[in-house]
């Protein structure tokens, strides 16, 4: 058995059947992890998941930005931007399934035998493994619940930009979202900040990204995540950056959990 976990797919189905053709892929016997961002943006987002909703047990996918939009969308709390594709979900006979397969979704996973934790886009730096547990379980337990639309309507937003123990209500939940499926820089205090998309660097000299801020809880974790196209494919220690930008024309790239040194394999856009 094989263990791979892939970069932002965002609705390029043909990059992910070769990607898995690569890798030998055999649905009987390998898992695949999902970064998240499964569909919009590219021209096959319905195929994709009905794709990884016929493998099913073999996948473990967490939510990504844009796979809950497209949840608000169909739950009718927000309207579709120009340049999101979910029409091709939203009109399909199968949506139903597929957007309850979808709603299901963790939005973070964690294989302690394997020795990886998986999330979109990343822990806030005062995060530690089980309060990053605990708080993605929060989200996960209303998204599945009844009052799931209700919460879609209320989860968008920028503030609160820093956790605190105390947080409530649609506040708390909101952080909790917005840091495991938005963030890429926060300040060195853990202060979140979401207009920025560059690369490192790029941007205002007292945001860093968050895997580089100080006193970091999580530093102990070998972090498999996405959602940063401009950081690209990146590996350092303890952090495994696998959005290189398949939507954007780059490429879809994959590593191989269960080897040694975790090897990389990707393909074309």
């Amino acid at each position: 058995m094989a263990i791979y976990a892939i970069g932002d797919i965002q609705g390029c189905c043909e990059p992910l059947q070769r990607l898995l053709d690569l890798l030998n892929f055999d649905p009987a016997a390998d898992r695949l992890w999902l970064v998240g961002d499964l569909v919009n943006r590219g021209p096959h987002s319905v195929e994709v998941l009905r794709l990884t909703h016929s493998l099913d047990k073999q996948v473990v996918a967490v939510l990504g930005n844009h796979d809950l939009t497209l949840l608000a969308v169909a739950a009718g709390q927000v309207k579709p931007r120009r340049k999101d594709t979910f029409h091709t979900i939203l009109e399909a006979p199968d949506r139903d399934a597929l957007l309850d397969w979808l709603r299901q979704r963790p939005l973070l996973h964690h294989d302690a035998e394997l020795g990886f934790t998986m999330v979109h886009a990343g822990l806030p730096p005062q995060w530690d493994l089980g309060l990053a547990q605990r708080c993605a379980a929060e989200v996960e337990a209303v998204l599945r619940g009844p009052e799931w639309a209700s919460f879609m309507a209320r989860m968008f937003g920028g503030e609160p930009r820093r956790w605190r123990n105390d947080l409530v209500g649609y506040d708390r939940l909101r952080f909790i979202v917005n840091a495991l499926t938005r963030m890429r820089f926060c300040t060195a205090d853990g202060a979140l900040s979401f207009a920025e998309k560059g690369p490192p660097g790029s941007t205002d000299i007292n945001l860093m990204p968050w895997f580089a801020a100080p006193g970091r809880r999580n530093v102990d974790l070998n972090i498999v995540f996405g959602h940063w196209a401009s950081l690209g494919y990146y590996r350092a220690p303890g952090i495994y950056a696998l959005d290189s930008g398949c939507v954007w024309g780059n490429r879809l790239t994959a590593i191989r959990l269960d080897a040694p040194g975790a090897p990389a394999f990707s393909v074309s856009a």
